[in-house]
């Protein structure tokens, strides 16, 4: 039942992430945990499908001409290099207060792909200027995923838009980029997880069907406004998961009250 139900979530939010350029790995990690899997193991399981459904989709993205490869290059390289500082940060600063951020942040993004339509000029400009964007994209990125500890797509997704870049063209490069991160926070892992065979296999073959399914959806079927509002639904969905279960936390079970004796009365109480 574990494996069935793991496997069908990994189908049904890969397929809609992918269309956002987003990793499912956020979804993924607690419901995995709530089936029962070591939180390392779900850590290093989802994160692998990220690097799974990323790649099955990049191939979609790319042989459909719609990585734009001269802003994708220099993000890859900056968000790696970043997201190490962003981890280092974090220990030394409120998280909850981190968090609160980057759900406001979540929130405005949502609301661009909502209302704003912005002209197309990133593409047109020069190789220098396409550089510069893409490295600092990719560094903000890659250093408030490793502050949160959350993917970067749904940080440059939003970002390309903005700046002009076509919403399909956004997310297929979002989705490049998502790879070489998710690959990076699978083998930090991999130390102290011990993920099941059959788990990742069912999983794994889930993951790809799903994001086949997402970068067909973005290729061919929907338009750059449709996408947008995917995106923007994805966003806010990602928003109200990170208010009610990161930035709140856990629920804590209250301590049982204890039973004191009266020194008068000999009675407890």
């Amino acid at each position: 039942m574990t494996i069935l139900v793991a496997s069908v979530a990994a189908f049904v939010f890969t397929t809609v992430l992918t269309m956002a350029g987003v990793g499912a790995a956020f979804v993924l990690i607690p419901i995995l945990v709530a089936l029962g899997v070591d939180i390392h193991t779900a850590m290093a399981t989802a994160l692998l499908l990220n690097t799974v459904a990323m790649s099955v989709a990049s191939v979609s993205f790319v042989r459909n001409g719609l990585v734009v490869w001269r802003l994708v290059l220099p993000m890859v390289a900056t968000a790696v290099a970043l997201s190490p500082l962003g981890v280092a940060v974090s220990r030394g600063l409120d998280r909850t207060t981190l968090l609160v951020l980057f759900v406001a942040f979540l929130l405005l993004a949502a609301g661009t792909m909502l209302f704003y339509k912005p002209k197309a000029r990133a593409e047109s400009s020069s190789r220098a200027v396409q550089a510069i964007v893409g490295g600092l994209v990719g560094a903000v990125a890659g250093f408030v995923g490793g502050l949160l500890g959350v993917g970067g797509g749904n940080i440059i997704v939003p970002a390309l838009v903005a700046l002009g870049i076509d919403p399909r063209k956004a997310s297929a490069s979002a989705s490049f980029t998502v790879i070489f991160a998710s690959l990076s926070g699978f083998l930090s892992h991999m130390s102290m997880a011990h993920p099941a065979p059959s788990l990742l296999g069912s999983t794994g073959v889930a993951t790809a069907l799903g994001a086949l399914l997402g970068s067909w959806l973005v290729s061919r079927k929907l338009s750059g406004a449709q996408l947008k509002r995917v995106i923007a639904v994805v966003l806010i969905a990602i928003a109200i998961k990170m208010a009610a279960f990161d930035v709140r936390g856990p629920a804590r079970p209250q301590p049982m009250p204890s039973a004191t004796t009266d020194s008068a009365s000999g009675t407890s109480r």
